[in-house]
């Protein structure tokens, strides 16, 4: 197959039992930065569900996670009558890769990012009905708020789950981690693993490694993951952790918070071990129209959090979505396929 039937190929979405796509869908490739060959998906609800539909969700995962990963949520916001846009970040699920060891979680520049996300958004504008809401978890959070900073006015709303404003370091205070983060790439070890801890994700454990509450939905995860190692992606190099450093330091500029004037509301995990929330409590206070809710003993991924957990990511969605895109309300006309 040449190059350019390659990108108007169907892009596979991958399932298991228990955790199979939602009808509706088609996987797509769509030309990022630097002409890299990254996958997004889009769904349609069903018509007897919303004959019209109410808008479009626009799912962008966190660090590691590829589009499977979001099924189910996605098939909680087709239930509401919204199309469904998500996507792989370049680096992760069968989106290119960056390095040639693929479990490598790399990243080389913000404004690389970015401008993928712009492409998406007009790669599927002709098909995607507004109003437009932006869902994120963990990075992709960060790099929608990102976006709205720079003036994307496209997108009507946003709900970010547990941003990646200000990761947490364990240990180790965020001054010696920026030093060893600047050694290393002024070293030219950019591509090599933090720590050179490779963090095998085939060796996880619920027990060790789960970034949710609910072993059901972990060991679902899991089941995705075995049934399709290419969507693994293994620990972050030191161009991946300058990378997030760079982005929480640019999404938290007072300023730029502030001049954010879409509703944003912040669903943030209370047991978070991965991002402090006490920053995405500031972010939110200095939004112009910020929301901030904490879901109490969840984790950091709240998205795939137990049902009652979960209910509270859901409820934002619900208050976002019938202020923006009420239902029965048209959608913006010139924008439906």
């Amino acid at each position: 197959m040449n190059r350019a039937a390659a990108f108007a190929a169907q892009a596979p979405l991958m399932g298991v039992p228990g955790a199979a796509a939602p009808p509706g869908g088609v996987g797509e490739w769509f030309r990022g930065a630097g002409g890299l060959r990254l996958r997004a998906a889009f769904w349609t609800p069903s018509n007897l569900i919303a004959p019209t539909p109410r808008g479009t969700v626009i799912v962008s995962p966190g660090r590691t996670e590829p589009i499977e990963k979001y099924f189910e949520v996605i098939g909680n916001f087709l239930a509401r009558g919204f199309c469904v846009l998500a996507h792989d970040w370049r680096g992760q699920g069968l989106s290119a890769r960056l390095l040639p060891d693929r479990l490598k979680g790399h990243a080389r520049a913000v404004e690389e990012f970015l401008d993928d996300y712009a492409r998406l958004l007009e790669a599927f504008e002709g098909r995607a009905p507004k109003p437009w809401i932006a869902v994120g978890h963990s990075m992709g959070g960060a790099l929608n708020l990102l976006t709205l900073q720079q003036g994307e006015a496209r997108i009507a709303g946003a709900l970010l789950s547990s941003p990646m404003l200000r990761i947490r370091t364990g240990k180790r205070s965020m001054w010696s981690v920026k030093l060893a983060v600047r050694w290393n790439l002024r070293h030219g070890r950019a591509g090599d693993y933090v720590l050179g801890d490779m963090d095998d994700p085939f060796e996880h454990t619920f027990e060790d490694d789960a970034l949710t509450t609910d072993e059901t939905r972990y060991e679902l995860w899991r089941q995705q993951l075995y049934a399709c190692p290419h969507l693994a992606v293994g620990g972050p190099t030191w161009g991946w952790l300058a990378f997030a450093l760079e982005v929480g330091e640019r999404a938290l500029k007072p300023r730029a918070l502030k001049s954010v004037g879409v509703p944003v509301a912040i669903v943030q995990a209370d047991d978070d071990d991965r991002v402090w929330k006490q920053t995405s409590r500031w972010a939110a206070k200095r939004l112009g129209r910020g929301r901030y809710v904490e879901v109490p003993g969840a984790k950091h991924e709240v998205i795939m959090e137990t049902d009652d957990r979960r209910a509270v990511f859901l409820s934002e969605f619900d208050a976002l979505t019938d202020y923006l895109a009420p239902p029965g309300a048209a959608p913006t006309v010139e924008n439906v396929a």
